[in-house]
């Protein structure tokens, strides 16, 4: 995975938004990258408490009522990306990949392989935690629990939508949803596996030198 070309990727680190507006935010980033406006792009993001259903998820991964959501200020969404429920709320960190996949060899399984990658490295570089893929289940996993889920949707050859990796996210908010659509798995989150809160900005900062170094990237200056 080192033995790639040299890339360009622009970061956006938005803070705190809203799903609505970020995910407007990646349907016009898109639009001027399939115009080669832009260079491929990073948007890093937390978000208030949403849960998304991708194209395969039923209503019934929604496990409580919708006024339970409402009366805890959550939204939900059902978008385009593949994949089922997924939850995102304060303590995660999301990534969205405004990227043309013509130039990571039109391959999306290698384009999501080199995603699961970026936190096997990081966790085991920064936290020593062995986290692992499952050849069934999408994303990464400690055990038999997720810590970072991916989902991606192609237009027109640009990749869209991407990863939540949990720092140090309200766990019990994933019982409101069958997460991934996985009836006997479970979700865990960094702090909860070191026992501490690490700060977000310098996770922020592990997860784009590892994305840059796993898919052969420089950082726009």
């Amino acid at each position: 995975m080192n033995n790639v070309e040299k890339l360009t990727l622009d970061l956006r680190d938005v803070g705190r938004m809203a799903y609505g507006p970020a995910l407007e935010l990646q349907h016009e980033l898109v639009q001027k990258r399939i115009a080669e406006k832009i260079p491929d792009t990073l948007i890093l993001v937390e978000h208030p408490p949403v849960i998304t259903l991708g194209r395969k998820a039923p209503d019934s991964d929604v496990l409580v009522p919708i006024e339970t959501l409402h009366a805890a200020g959550a939204e939900i969404h059902r978008v385009t990306r593949g994949g089922e429920a997924t939850y995102h709320g304060p303590g995660q960190i999301v990534g969205y990949t405004i990227i043309n996949l013509y130039q990571h060899q039109r391959k999306l399984r290698l384009f999501i392989e080199r995603m699961e990658e970026v936190f096997i490295r990081l966790l085991e570089r920064h936290y020593d935690i062995a986290a692992h893929r499952d050849p069934g289940h999408r994303g990464v996993w400690v055990g038999n629990k997720k810590i970072a889920a991916i989902g991606i949707a192609v237009t027109h050859r640009i990749t869209m939508h991407g990863f939540a990796f949990n720092v140090a996210p309200d766990l019990s908010h994933f019982d409101w949803i069958v997460p991934c659509g996985i009836r006997d798995r479970g979700v865990t989150s960094l702090s909860r596996l070191t026992a501490s809160a690490p700060d977000i900005d310098i996770v922020k900062g592990q997860i784009v030198d590892t994305f840059c170094e796993v898919y052969g990237y420089t950082l726009v200056s």
